[in-house]
């Protein structure tokens, strides 16, 4: 059973800061009412005792005298608290605070014949004045506290407005879109001194045109490259197929065929790095549209259609993906490689090694391969962006039994796109 965990808005630094704002002005409001009641309390006190003693002096000589007591003095008067009537029969003065007759009320008691002589003074306006400071602490806390918080959750939100432009700003990046900027004015204006939320925003944003100037350096050599080779290699490829047959002819021809295909895939990478794919979208059935990519790609793998369905995709895009999925996975696993469809969802599994941690974690990467192995790690690498280009989510993974699997996942099909006339099958090895 879990334990209790706070809801995820409490994670935000706006509620946060509110929360320590509010548990501060609280402490703080706390400490200087109490410090403000007890002084004011005390000074009051101390002015009502001493007129109650000034009275008391005063009964004091009038009961000496033997004239009448004022009506709010009387020898061991009714109501008078018992702790100040033996502080007084023992021969002492002192005073005290009760409540009489419903009132609050100063006593004030001394010696008297052995009994106790006292005299009271009504204690109702300084203790309303005490009551009303009190009243005026609390109310002036709470409104200097939701004052506070008011200023404070302003000021939190514009710092925590320009830290989740500076996010989306990272995400889009992160995305592909190498042209977002945060641009925060503190970082353009000069005259405006940086806090650390446009520290974090020029630092992103000089990242961001780094990494923008060196993707498309690299974009512009991968292109200037292929459109370099293209021109010796037809010559080549021309001179190769004009020399007499025999062993090393056909390893020129081999070798030939191998850099045209390079080039050919540094082309298609130069054209999806720019985004200039245009989509040629059309129903089509899934199954049949994979068992034809197999085939073209590996005669050898097994189909599997547990259920298929009518998709709207580019039919050529998606036949070049499956096609490097399963030449991928024919030169670096084990067979048998399989090839499932289950509704919008292409799985392609060998039973090899499994992707490399890197593949898994980041993706492909172009010219980057386990050493070893063969390729340039082009084919995995035009896979993923073919199938950004046609809108499908390309994963990669290892199996749970060994061996590794690239899952595909393509657009859901409007109304489901059922197949009625593409019932459950499989497929293995060649057909005619």
């Amino acid at each position: 059973m879990g334990g209790f965990r706070l809801p995820g808005w409490t994670a935000t630094l706006t509620w946060k800061a509110a929360a320590f704002i509010t548990v501060m002005c609280c402490a703080l409001a706390a400490m200087l009412g109490a410090l403000v009641h007890a002084s004011v309390t005390r000074q009051t006190v101390d002015t009502a005792r001493e007129k109650a003693l000034e009275k008391l002096e005063d009964v004091t000589e009038a009961y000496e005298a033997g004239d009448p007591l004022p009506s709010y003095a009387g020898v061991d008067p009714a109501g008078l608290p018992s702790s100040l009537r033996r502080l007084a029969v023992r021969g002492e003065r002192g005073t005290v605070v009760t409540d009489h007759a419903g009132r609050p009320t100063m006593w004030a008691a001394g010696p008297a014949d052995g009994r106790a002589l006292a005299v009271r003074l009504d204690y109702s306006l300084s203790a309303g004045t005490i009551s009303g400071l009190d009243r005026a602490i609390v109310g002036s806390s709470v409104l200097a506290i939701g004052a506070t918080l008011v200023l404070g959750a302003v000021a939190v939100t514009r710092v925590t407005r320009r830290l989740h432009l500076t996010a989306q700003v990272a995400r889009r990046i992160s995305a592909g879109d190498l042209d977002a900027r945060v641009n925060d004015p503190r970082t353009r204006d000069r005259s405006r001194r940086e806090d650390e939320v446009a520290t974090v925003s020029g630092a992103l944003d000089t990242m961001a045109s780094s990494l923008q100037g060196k993707l498309l350096s690299e974009q512009r050599f991968t292109a200037d490259v292929a459109h370099e080779l293209r021109t010796p290699l037809t010559g080549l490829s021309a001179a190769a197929e004009l020399l007499p047959e025999g062993r090393p002819a056909e390893l020129v021809r081999d070798r030939v065929r191998a850099m045209r295909a390079l080039t050919e895939d540094l082309l298609e990478i130069s054209r999806l790095d720019t985004g200039s794919e245009e989509l040629d979208a059309g129903f089509h059935p899934l199954g049949p549209l994979v068992e034809r990519a197999v085939r073209a790609a590996d005669g050898e793998a097994r189909v599997r259609v547990v259920r298929d369905v009518r998709v709207e995709t580019d039919r050529r895009r998606l036949e070049r993906v499956l096609g490097n999925l399963v030449a991928n996975a024919r030169s670096h696993g084990r067979p048998p490689v399989v090839v499932t469809v289950d509704g919008p969802v292409v799985t392609v599994r060998d039973h090899g090694p499994g992707f490399p941690a890197y593949l898994r974690e980041h993706g492909p990467q172009r010219f980057r391969t386990e050493s070893g192995s063969k390729g340039h790690g082009l084919g995995l690498t035009i896979a993923a962006g073919q199938s950004a280009v046609i809108g499908a989510e390309l994963s990669f993974a290892d199996a749970p039994g060994g061996g590794a699997i690239a899952r595909l996942t393509l657009p859901a099909p409007p109304g489901g796109g059922a197949a009625p006339d593409a019932p459950g099958r499989e497929e293995a090895g060649p057909r005619g």
